[in-house]
């Protein structure tokens, strides 16, 4: 981190500061925390606030704690002139960020956003991060309403924006993809003049986007060719060949996101596949494993939204070939009064894909599936009983549903099946 001084956190007036002397990083972490650090107690965090202190860290207990980490992450953004890339949309956010972090990597120091951390609490704690060498911060952020990416920027103050897909999320709480976009666009908002935007070619983003001094970067996934394992983009007439870790479609398109942004960070566009073997996605978004007697499965069950489930199925009717196909799917979250559509129309896509589903949730029954259980848990049972040697298997629902650990229950009994057998 960017050091600062005692005295500049004291002024600040945060709430219950002991310590003293540089700080040189922040953290929200009392089990790691020790000289030099400023553990910041986050909600049940002030029970370790001695731990922290008898581990040789300053501590501050603070009065606001999302205000006092806005506060801090501001004070370290100052004194930075890295690029800032604000990572916005809604989906494809985290995936964008890890391919661009990585691909910036081999050629300027870089910092990129953990995880998804992307809210009023994981985006300051990223920016913290910032340390002198830095050029490249890669941050992202989440929204759930209109202003909080707004919110966001003031503190990260982007210098890049990368959208890489725009559509229904959040409609519980901002009622149209309209609002979805708009709340999106206010990273764009933010930029300084003569910044940089990178968006989809077309979409619902369109209406917002009319500032004239920002340079617009427009991509278009359906010029990707992939063939034989490699990925073929067109960034600015130049042609960029990846073998990439992954064969998603969708992925790809967030790659093409990515490239967007990296040449307008000025990094060079021949030397893009030097950033290849760094990328690595945040768990439980498409992580492919390989089943006993030819098949897979796919835990992409981070978070799902219509057009992100959309993708998934697409993808794994085409990777399954003549393997059969099975998808355990829960709930898509805060859809709102649409919800019950938008779980109908995935439902019949299925079908329309040869896909056997299993529902996992209330919501889920209106998949129309062939089995259905009302946690994980009971889906682990139903995935015993359904998914056979040689499937094609997807895991994906809202994050809230609790899917992420069947993968690793379907992978277990497959085994034994092989054992067995």
């Amino acid at each position: 981190m960017i050091p600062v001084e005692w005295g500049e956190v004291v002024a600040l007036e945060l709430g219950r500061l002991d310590g003293g002397g540089g700080i040189t990083r922040i953290t929200a972490d009392s089990r790691d925390a020790g000289p030099g650090d400023l553990f910041v107690a986050l909600n049940t965090g002030v029970r370790y606030v001695d731990e922290a202190r008898a581990r040789g860290a300053a501590t501050l207990v603070p009065d606001d704690q999302e205000a006092a980490l806005a506060s801090l992450a501001s004070l370290v953004r100052a004194r930075s002139d890295a690029n800032v890339v604000a990572v916005v949309g809604s989906a494809g956010k985290t995936t964008t960020k890890d391919i661009l972090g990585a691909l910036c990597a081999p050629h300027v120091p870089t910092i990129r956003a953990e995880r998804s951390l992307n809210n009023e609490i994981g985006l300051p704690l990223t920016v913290c991060r910032l340390e002198p060498v830095t050029r490249v911060l890669v941050t992202e952020m989440g929204m759930r309403g209109l202003g909080q990416v707004a919110a966001l920027c003031a503190i990260a103050r982007p210098t890049v924006v990368v959208v890489p897909h725009v559509g229904p999320e959040h409609l519980e709480l901002l009622g149209t993809v309209e609002k979805v976009a708009e709340a999106n666009a206010e990273a764009i908002a933010s930029l300084p003049g003569g910044a940089t935007a990178v968006v989809p070619a077309a979409g619902p983003l369109d209406p917002f986007l009319t500032r004239e001094d920002v340079i617009l970067r427009r991509f278009d996934p359906s010029e990707i060719e992939q063939r034989d394992g490699v990925t073929r983009f067109t960034i600015d007439g130049d042609v960029v060949e990846l073998e990439l870790p992954f064969t998603q479609r969708h992925l790809a398109a967030n790659t093409l996101a990515a490239l967007h942004g990296y040449a307008a960070l000025g990094l060079p566009l021949e030397r893009a596949v030097d950033g290849v073997v760094g990328i690595a996605l945040s768990p439980w978004r498409g992580e492919e494993t390989a089943l006993p007697g030819g098949g897979f499965v796919v835990n992409d069950a981070y978070n799902a939204n219509p057009d992100s489930m959309r993708a998934a199925l697409q993808h794994l009717a085409e990777r399954a070939g003549e393997r059969r196909k099975v998808a355990i799917l829960g709930e898509m979250a805060e859809l709102g009064e649409t919800a019950g559509s938008y779980h109908q129309a995935i439902g019949e896509l299925a079908a329309e894909l040869g896909v056997e589903v299993v529902g996992v949730g209330e919501a889920a029954r209106a998949y129309r599936p062939l089995a259905w259980a009302a946690d994980a848990t009971a889906a682990v049972e139903e995935a015993r009983s359904i998914v056979r040697p040689g499937d094609a298997v997807l895991v994906k629902a809202s994050r809230a549903v609790g899917l992420e650990g069947i993968a690793d229950e379907i992978t277990n009994f497959a085994r034994a099946w092989s054992l067995s057998s």
